[in-house]
């Protein structure tokens, strides 16, 4: 639990130094109508590009797909629907009124990038500073239950590193549940990630670390460590689909004394996915799944999930639906097989979301 608080505080500590990102609001988006948008392009995404404008409160929301143009002197770092990342200024190249627009991305060191419009699903405001290519999420929520006095509550956080050719990652998901007839159940789960991009278009090579407590499956602490190659199946303004296969180690410590093995090794396959859908500034559903096939125990199996839909209410504010889940086929003896549960509640991001 207490990495955990680590990693929510952390999360709240980036958020707080979002203000960083202050500059002058001139940067210039033409709509295809003819609309004419001065202000501050903060980032793409989910077909979606947010504009700050100083006349406007709050962020505005525009269609992508119906920008004509745009210009600023911003760095960005720009991703494509090939998994190809670029750092630079944007602007919008010259061609006709009929042909497809295209952005040119101006990096100092080297010739400009010219790229079509509907093939770049990401922008997101960078720097050379460190502490300013920082992105993540908050979460919390919480049920309640007269009948047998049941309260639930679920925090998370997720805080992103981002680089051109490469990414880190921290994600923290913790739950609590009492009730007038039962134990208190906590269930805490910390995941280290990062990729690197591969020289193939879609491929990138992925590493993670997870650390699971469960007080319902009695394991007080399991640490999984694995790496593998990954590939990017759809990369769009509509849709992120990526999975990666390699191999893992499990160590897992158990809460109790007359198991004879309380603590457990084992060689594993490895196989992940990710999965992320969106509506145009409405919706949007992020679900992740890893399955653990024990290579040294043939025949046990191990699955995890954890999945989040969101609605969105303002740009940076969101009510969400979570759901998360831990199976394995060949617990010890006397010990749960799953913990599974879902609750509802308020999640908000910040930094370069």
């Amino acid at each position: 639990m207490n990495t955990g608080c680590i990693v929510l505080g952390l999360g709240l500590i980036f958020g707080l130094s979002s203000p960083l990102f202050g500059r002058p609001s001139m940067d210039i988006v033409v709509m295809k109508n003819g609309d004419r948008l001065t202000g501050e392009i903060k980032s793409l995404d989910a077909g979606v590009l947010y504009v700050n404008m100083p006349y406007i409160l709050g962020t505005s929301s525009i269609d992508w797909s119906q920008v004509a143009s745009l210009e600023s002197t911003q760095l960005f770092i720009v991703k494509t629907e090939n998994g190809s990342v670029y750092r630079g200024i944007l602007r919008t190249a010259e061609g006709g009124d009929n042909r497809p627009v295209k952005i040119e991305i101006l990096d100092t060191l080297d010739k400009p990038i010219t790229i079509d419009q509907a093939q770049i699903v990401n922008i997101a405001e960078t720097a050379d500073e460190f502490w300013q290519r920082f992105s993540g999420t908050a979460k919390f929520g919480a049920t309640y239950s007269k009948g047998n006095e049941t309260v639930q509550y679920a925090l998370g956080s997720e805080i992103q590193y981002l680089r051109e050719r490469w990414s880190a990652g921290a994600d923290w998901n913790s739950t609590l549940s009492t009730t007038s007839r039962a134990n208190v159940a906590t269930r805490n789960e910390v995941t280290l990630t990062g990729r690197r991009l591969l020289p193939w278009q879609n491929y990138f090579y992925a590493g993670l670390a997870d650390f699971l407590q469960s007080s319902v499956q009695g394991i007080r602490l399991e640490t999984s460590v694995g790496a593998g190659i990954g590939r990017y199946i759809e990369n769009s303004n509509q849709a992120a689909i990526s999975i990666i296969g390699g191999f893992a180690w499990q160590n897992t410590q158990y809460n109790q004394t007359q198991f004879a093995a309380s603590t457990q090794n084992l060689a594993a396959g490895l196989i992940a996915t990710n999965v992320r859908l969106f509506k145009f500034n409405k919706t949007n559903l992020n679900v992740t799944a890893i399955l653990f096939p024990a290579l040294t125990d043939p025949g046990r199996v191990k699955f995890s999930v954890n999945s989040t839909y969101n609605i969105k209410i303002t740009r940076d504010l969101s009510w969400n639906i979570s759901f998360y889940g831990n199976w394995e086929n060949q617990p010890p003896p006397h010990f749960a097989a799953s913990d599974y549960g879902s609750s509802a509640g308020l999640s908000w991001t910040f930094g370069m979301k």
